[in-house]
C-alpha cells in the first residue's frame, strides 16, 4: 500500500489556504443560519403569527425547516473540512484512506475535502 501523496509543497498550501477559507466561510454561514432561526423562532413564538394561512411567501414552519437543513448542511461541511485539516496536519492529505495511494491535485482543488482517490471513489459510488 502506497502512503504518500504526490502533493508538492506549493500544491499543499495551496490546498490548505484554500481549505482553511471553505472553514471560514462555513462559520460565518453558521453564524448567519443561527441569526436567521433565532428570529423565525421568535416569529413563531409569537401569537400573533398566522403564516400557515397567508398566500405570500413561505411559512415560518417552512423557513425553520429549510434552515435546518442549511445548517446540518454547514455542519456536515465543517466536519469534513477539520478533518482534512487534521489530515493535513497528520502528513496523510492527499493520500486515499481506502487505498493509500495518491488523491490527484486536481481531484483535490475540486474536493479539497476528498478522502477518496478517483478510483476508489468510482468503486464506493458505482
Amino acid at each position: 500500500m502506497v502512503t504518500d501523496s504526490d502533493l508538492t509543497e506549493t500544491e499543499l498550501a495551496e490546498l490548505e489556504e484554500l481549505l482553511r477559507a471553505r472553514r471560514a466561510a462555513d462559520q460565518s454561514e453558521s453564524e448567519r443560519v443561527a441569526e436567521s432561526l433565532g428570529q423565525v423562532l421568535s416569529a413563531r413564538s409569537d401569537s400573533t403569527a398566522d403564516d400557515e394561512h397567508d398566500p405570500e411567501g413561505p411559512t415560518l414552519s417552512h423557513e425553520w425547516s429549510r434552515l435546518q437543513g442549511v445548517r446540518s448542511e454547514t455542519a456536515d461541511d465543517i466536519k469534513a473540512v477539520d478533518a482534512a485539516l487534521e489530515r493535513v496536519a497528520n502528513d496523510t492529505y492527499g493520500v486515499c484512506v481506502r487505498c493509500g495511494r495518491p488523491i490527484g491535485v486536481d481531484r483535490l482543488r475540486a474536493r479539497p475535502t476528498a478522502e477518496l482517490c478517483i478510483a476508489c471513489a468510482r468503486t464506493v459510488d458505482g
